[in-house]
């Protein structure tokens, strides 16, 4: 049974999914490492999870784009416009204009940052679900603080930065994952002092939760929020308990082989219905 207010995603079939290059820490002694069928199987559990909560949009698997699976890349989506990314990597880089073609034909007005400066999306950019008009934006490997004025200027929105500083944790999606009512999950030590201190001067104590790296690690941060449902890789007893106790219900599903590529639950969809 879907929610009442039923939210929108978008995903990418997992056809031409591998680990095919490095470009992230997580990639490193995995190339050709992912098990493609497993990679399948675990891609329509997530599917058939989130099918159950919200509406799912799909676009077509290109070839020679693995990573185009991980569809919270694809742009910043707030009403019906959506920042395209603009990917630092080579690799990445083809897969825009795949995302824009879907996002204009969907409908949503795309909107492009200048030239040069780099923004990987819903990868780096993520609304505070308590906070009504802030956006909270991750830079420092994927993205660039260039990008800042222009994304205010773009959504008209409060942008608070913050600082990455774990290349492991080289998107603000894998390290901090804002939830329903004003809470939020995150992992201290991927962010330097500056970014720290912001989040607790606008995070109360009783709304956040500091992760520890067993969590970090396994992508817990990585997750979909949708409602009161938190659909995730994996939690720690700790953390289950501590959402349980926010009122939320924790679902965890495999993402083994996606890890392997630097994504989970998160990475795997883009929220359309932002606003």
């Amino acid at each position: 049974m879907k929610l009442a207010n039923e939210s929108r995603f978008l995903m990418c079939p997992p056809h031409h999914f591998g680990v095919e290059y490095v470009i992230n820490p997580w990639m490193q002694g995995q190339i050709n490492g992912a098990d493609q069928d497993l990679a399948s199987r675990q891609w329509m559990q997530f599917h058939a999870l989130m099918s159950n909560y919200a509406g799912i949009a799909l676009m077509r698997a290109v070839s020679g784009l693995p990573d185009l699976v991980f569809t919270a890349n694809a742009a910043l989506v707030c009403d019906r416009a959506a920042v395209l990314s603009s990917f630092r990597c080579p690799e990445r880089q083809p897969e825009a204009r795949y995302y824009a073609d879907w996002l204009s034909e969907d409908g949503f007005e795309v909107k492009t940052l200048p030239p040069g400066t780099l923004f990987e999306g819903a990868g780096d950019a993520l609304f505070d679900r308590g906070i009504a008009t802030l956006l909270w934006f991750g830079y420092g490997y994927r993205s660039d603080a260039a990008a800042v004025p222009h994304l205010q200027t773009l959504i008209d929105v409060e942008v608070q930065e913050l600082r990455l500083c774990d290349p492991r944790f080289y998107h603000l999606d894998t390290c901090f994952c804002p939830l329903e009512g004003g809470y939020l999950l995150y992992y201290p030590p991927a962010f330097d002092g500056q970014a720290n201190a912001a989040i607790k001067s606008r995070i109360p104590a009783d709304r956040r939760f500091a992760v520890a790296e067993q969590d970090a690690v396994h992508f817990a941060c990585n997750a979909v929020n949708i409602g009161n449902k938190v659909i995730l890789n994996y939690a720690t007893s700790e953390l289950a308990a501590w959402l349980v106790s926010c009122g939320f219900d924790v679902i965890q599903t495999p993402m083994s082989e996606f890890i392997k590529a630097g994504g989970s639950t998160k990475c795997l969809s883009l929220r359309l219905d932002e606003s």
